[in-house]
């Protein structure tokens, strides 16, 4: 059974008025609500607001999903499962069964794009990749279909579509796979020296690390 416990911490100003407790909602947060209109013998600390920020938790076993509306953060070691980007979900067609996945990882910032091209030369690649993508860092790979076609890799145009041509001359119908590594940001620094993700010798505002949480005052001076 997991444990509770609420750590408070005062906001806001020192507070003892007297406030309305019908009509309108308001958007104030240190209303101080008396048991009295007449009662003003309320101790110092019962005209603070209080915001109850921090909650200390036990294990807490979750048999179904996790369902999250802002960030998770794990402050325990690097050995955690959060060190790897995963989902795990029942599984879909095997009752009793789960089923997990985990992200592709690699050593650059990097988008894809994929599909099917047939009985056309053309790919046009998603038009945000425009001034988000390096033109330069863009690779395609082919995956012909039904037969061989000789399929080659005729030019990019503008970093904004691809032109492809069969050898062969055959009709074109392949799968594509499309890489470029994006330009909105400092390039990733793949091996570095120190003992934390908060000794990356780069622009760590720019980075979230599953398992890990960073001290903002030590990223900061940076």
């Amino acid at each position: 059974m997991a444990e509770f416990e609420f750590i408070p911490a005062k906001v806001g100003n020192r507070n003892c008025e007297d406030y309305a407790t019908f009509g309108n909602l308001s958007t104030r947060y240190d209303y101080v609500v008396k048991g009295l209109a007449s009662d003003d013998n309320y101790p110092d600390e019962a005209c603070y607001p209080w915001l109850h920020y921090h909650m200390r938790i036990g294990d807490v076993h979750i048999d179904e999903n996790l369902l999250a509306g802002g960030e998770v953060r794990s402050n325990g070691g690097a050995h955690t499962l959060s060190a790897k980007k995963n989902f795990d979900i029942s599984h879909p067609n095997k009752p009793g069964w789960r089923l997990r996945h985990t992200c592709l990882e690699g050593p650059e910032n990097a988008v894809y794009f994929r599909g099917r091209l047939k009985d056309n030369n053309m790919i046009e690649l998603p038009e945000y990749w425009k001034n988000f993508v390096d033109p330069e860092s863009i690779t395609v790979s082919l995956t012909q279909i039904g037969s061989s076609q000789d399929l080659i890799v005729d030019k990019i145009e503008w970093g904004s579509r691809v032109l492809i041509r069969s050898g062969n001359a055959s009709a074109i119908d392949c799968y594509y796979l499309i890489h470029g590594e994006r330009i909105d940001g400092e390039k990733l620094i793949v091996e570095y020296e120190g003992q934390t993700p908060a000794d990356y010798p780069g622009d760590n505002s720019e980075y979230s690390v599953a398992g890990y949480h960073y001290d903002t005052k030590e990223v900061n001076k940076k």
